[in-house]
This record gives structure tokens, C-alpha cells and sequence, in this order.
């Protein structure tokens, strides 16, 4: 019999919203006893996040992004700034016993990346691993202030060009993961706020990029479709419980919506 996860559809909330909601099922798992969580959803209005170990303002004109009512939030997990517009996250909280025959978090990264390559094929493209595309140039590895800039081994290319980005944190035998798949290219619309140079980025791809105009909702189910087929599970459509909400009230007034969390940068 299958393992049955909890698949969550929460739609598209604010940045400290959805930061906050991914932090609150992190929070209230249970490694023993909880079912694992594969989420998807969406931002609005659009916005930017910054890894858990950035200094925001160095990457981002705080002051504009304020004067336009843009949101800044930092994550849990590492990595660089990204901005969050026509796009679908998606947000994974298991235990390692949940992805079977894995050792290791490079293998359990892989494994759980491994649903994008199937989402994609499906989809009519042809992704592959950073690490075994013989189409990227770029030193894999090299820290960038811009997400989509950089590209680690087990990043989704096609063609050569970065396809969304992905990120993981373990802490108490759990394992946490997220990643965006851009829907359209916001890179102009971002361009205004970001410090230093962006060219790098500009080698990224949406799925518009890459001739893929299907709507969210068939994406989703693809994405859905492909985790379960990954992990050789099932998915169960459900909604967070009730601690799970209150703790992500608690998070996004005390936490998410404070400059002391989003702005300050945070110590090694």
C-alpha cells in the first residue's frame, strides 16, 4: 500500500503569508507520527526573498521597494534573492524515512528534485541535472546574491539555462524544501529594485521561455501527478490543520511581518 502524504493547493497568499504557513508545517511535524506535506502555491501581491544568511539590502534598493509597496521576507532555507510574481513554489516537509532507498542529503535532494524532471518531460521539454548537462558552462556551485544567477548540481536546466531554483533544511531528523518554477519571466519587472549586476540571471528561462503556456492549473496537476509518481506515493488533497494554522498566525505577526527577521541579516 502507498504512503499517503497530505497535498495542500493553498493558492497564491502575500510573502510573509506564505513564508509563514512554510514554517508553521516545519514547525508542528513530527518526524514519528505526522504525515509528510507536499504544497503548492502561489504569491500575491508579488515578491522578493532573500536567503536565511543575506544582507537584503546589499541586493535590493530597500527604500524604492518600500516607497512601491513591495514585500521583502526572508526565507528558512539559504541561497539567494528571488522574486516572487507569475509563478507556481512548491513546499516539501518528511522525514528521510519518507523517501525510501536515499542516503544522505545530496541524494535526498536529488530524489526530491527528481519530480521537476518528471513534471517537465511531461510537459514536452527536455530538463536535466546541472551536473549532467553537458549544455552549462558555468561553474556549478558558485554562490550568486541572485537566485536564478548561480546554478548548484542538482538545479532543473534546459538547453543550459536555469529552470527555477530549489533549496532544502534539515533540523530535528525533518527534512524541509522549497523551490519556485517561474511561470513568465519577471525579470524586467524586478530589475528596478535589485543592486549590482543582473546579467547573469538573464540566462535563466521561464516555461513561457521554453514554449509553455498552459494554464496554473494544469501545471499544478502535472506537479502533483509527477511528486507522486517520484516518490511512489499518494496524495492526499487536504488543508493544514488547526495547531499548523495558529502556529502561522503566531509566526507571520510575530516574525514575517517584522523588519527584525526580513531585514536584519541573520548570523551564521
Amino acid at each position: 500500500m502507498k504512503t499517503a502524504w497530505r497535498f495542500f493547493d493553498t493558492g497564491p497568499l502575500d510573502g510573509p503569508g506564505n513564508m509563514a504557513l512554510d514554517e508553521a508545517l516545519l514547525s508542528c511535524f513530527d518526524p514519528k507520527t505526522s504525515r509528510p506535506v507536499f504544497r503548492l502555491y502561489g504569491w500575491s501581491p508579488p515578491a522578493f526573498s532573500v536567503g536565511k544568511f543575506q544582507r537584503p539590502g546589499d541586493v535590493l534598493d530597500l527604500d524604492r521597494c518600500s516607497r512601491d509597496g513591495v514585500p521583502v521576507v526572508r526565507r528558512v532555507t539559504g541561497g539567494g534573492c528571488i522574486y516572487h510574481a507569475e509563478e507556481l513554489t512548491y513546499s516539501i516537509v518528511c522525514a528521510p524515512e519518507h523517501i525510501s532507498g536515499v542516503e544522505g542529503v545530496k541524494e535526498s535532494y536529488r530524489k526530491l528534485c527528481g519530480f521537476l524532471l518528471i513534471a517537465y518531460r511531461n510537459l514536452g521539454l527536455e530538463p536535466a541535472f546541472a551536473v549532467e548537462s553537458d549544455q552549462v558552462s558555468q561553474r556549478l556551485g558558485e554562490k550568486t546574491p541572485l537566485c536564478f544567477a548561480g546554478k548548484e548540481e542538482y538545479d532543473i536546466t534546459i538547453g543550459g539555462r536555469k529552470l527555477g531554483g530549489n533549496a532544502q533544511r534539515r533540523t530535528r531528523g525533518i527534512i524541509f524544501q522549497h523551490g519556485s518554477i517561474p511561470l513568465r519571466d519577471s525579470l524586467a519587472a524586478a530589475a528596478p529594485y535589485l543592486r549590482g549586476d543582473i546579467g547573469a540571471a538573464g540566462g535563466a528561462a521561464s516555461l513561457e521561455d521554453l514554449g509553455v503556456n498552459d494554464s496554473p492549473e494544469r501545471i499544478k496537476n502535472r506537479l502533483a501527478e509527477a511528486f507522486a509518481e517520484n516518490l511512489g506515493i499518494a496524495l492526499t488533497l487536504a488543508e493544514p490543520v488547526e495547531w499548523e494554522r495558529h502556529m502561522s498566525a503566531m509566526l507571520l505577526e510575530t516574525k514575517y511581518r517584522a523588519d527584525a527577521w526580513n531585514l536584519e541579516m541573520e548570523e551564521r
